[in-house]
């Protein structure tokens, strides 16, 4: 055996579950097809990633909230969500009031994220890294896991553990050739992102504005560390539109793009000027069939794909990380074998029972929130004044933000 665990991909989930298993007493070895240079400084790819309180205090445990600059870490204080045209009040408002904590959560960029996984697990003794490595086959024997791959145009060679790990995003080639299936429902829609300078301060709020046409999420973030004069305020746009009017917004210069964003956000920003490139990306939803099986197991989004909407595809990922790393140290210190099936379902059906009821919940919100036809309004309107005037239904969705539960019986204002 090579390592006692094979993870394929080196995206945030992987890194994250090598540099837990260290920490567990456990060596890995990850693989990726990217270079070496493309994971140590990957390049901003326009997301931003809501993080909560539970993903953070892993992060930290892991090591890798650390690595961020200050500039890369901004708070979310409170959410507003508007149906329809954008008013000054919003239809519903959510702080963290009775959760104990006195924010929503953080936000960072994806890329850094990415960036100080990989500074952390290249540096972890017993995590190795294999960079530029094209995995060809994978396998699971009676009793052990099989890894094929190429690096570098040189001859092939195989790896050895007991257990793999798929890690490779929700359109994962490890998951197909472990034969585990997939339910995929395709949005038909299409997610821009981009950050902008603005005029008038954020105060920490981010807005979801879920017009019958767009969607448009204006999410807060740290200031500009380059500084501007009269545009200080730094956020990120995400548009959501079906995909001709997404190629459609793309075409369109840059000045006409931020013109349209500020339009339908009546201007609440003042003037705003588009920052860097926009980056588009397919809406997709992925929930795998199976997430263990013999000497085998998915995490983050090769396990489940989630709509960007409720922002739970990073937390979900990594508490699937915390979560297998946890199960195969019981199963450790029970004298078990890692890769056995019975001792992996535990992690299976603990997952399920955490991302099952977020999945289908984010992707009822997507339809209703979408639906531009009379009645799906209507109901929307009940559902955004219900949650307004329940202080529990209220603190259950704050406690779904924070990671955290409501801090019983505070009311909430």
């Amino acid at each position: 055996m090579h390592s006692d665990v094979l993870i394929v991909g080196a995206g945030p989930a992987g890194l994250s579950l090598s540099i837990a298993l260290a920490q567990a007493g456990f060596t890995s070895t990850v693989l990726d097809q990217q270079p070496g240079a493309a994971l140590a400084a990957p390049a901003p790819d326009g997301r931003e990633i809501a993080l909560t309180h539970p993903s953070v205090a892993l992060l930290q445990r892991l090591g890798s909230w650390q690595g961020l600059a200050a500039h890369e870490v901004g708070r979310l204080h409170d959410a507003q969500v508007h149906d329809g045209p954008v008013r000054p009040q919003a239809g519903m408002v959510l702080h963290a009031g009775g959760s104990g904590v006195d924010h929503l959560g953080w936000i960072v960029p994806n890329h850094a994220l990415r960036r100080t996984a990989y500074a952390v697990a290249a540096r972890t003794p017993g995590v190795r890294i294999l960079s530029g490595a094209q995995v060809t086959r994978v396998a699971v024997q009676p009793d052990r896991a099989e890894v094929d791959y190429t690096q570098n145009g040189a001859p092939g060679e195989r790896l050895t553990a007991p257990l793999v790990v798929a890690a490779d995003s929700r359109f994962s080639g490890m998951r197909r050739q472990l034969g585990m299936g997939a339910a995929m429902t395709d949005f038909g829609r299409t997610v821009i992102v981009c950050r902008m300078r603005h005029q008038a301060p954020h105060g920490g709020t981010a807005h979801e504005c879920f017009g019958y046409d767009r969607t448009l999420a204006i999410l807060p973030l740290p200031g500009d560390p380059e500084g501007h004069a009269t545009l200080p305020h730094l956020c990120s746009a995400v548009v959501t539109a079906d995909s001709a009017d997404a190629a459609a917004l793309l075409a369109l210069s840059p000045e006409d793009f931020t013109a349209r964003v500020a339009a339908q956000f009546q201007h609440r920003l003042g003037a705003m000027q588009l920052m860097g490139e926009r980056h588009a990306y397919p809406l997709v939803a992925v929930y795998a069939q199976r997430f263990t099986g013999p000497r085998c197991a998915l995490v983050g989004d090769a396990a489940v794909g989630m709509h960007p909407v409720t922002a739970h595809g990073y937390n979900l990922g990594l508490a699937g990380v915390e979560r297998l790393a946890r199960t195969l140290a019981d199963a450790r210190a029970q004298g078990r074998d890692v890769g056995d099936a019975a001792a992996l379902a535990q992690y299976a059906r603990a997952h399920h029972r955490h991302a099952w009821p977020i999945y289908q919940g984010t992707n009822a919100i997507v339809r209703l929130y979408t639906d531009a036809r009379p009645l799906p309004r209507l109901l929307r309107q009940v559902v955004l004044a219900g949650a307004s005037r329940l202080p529990p239904l209220k603190a259950a969705i704050v406690s779904q933000l924070t990671g955290r539960r409501p801090a019983w019986p505070t009311p909430l204002p």
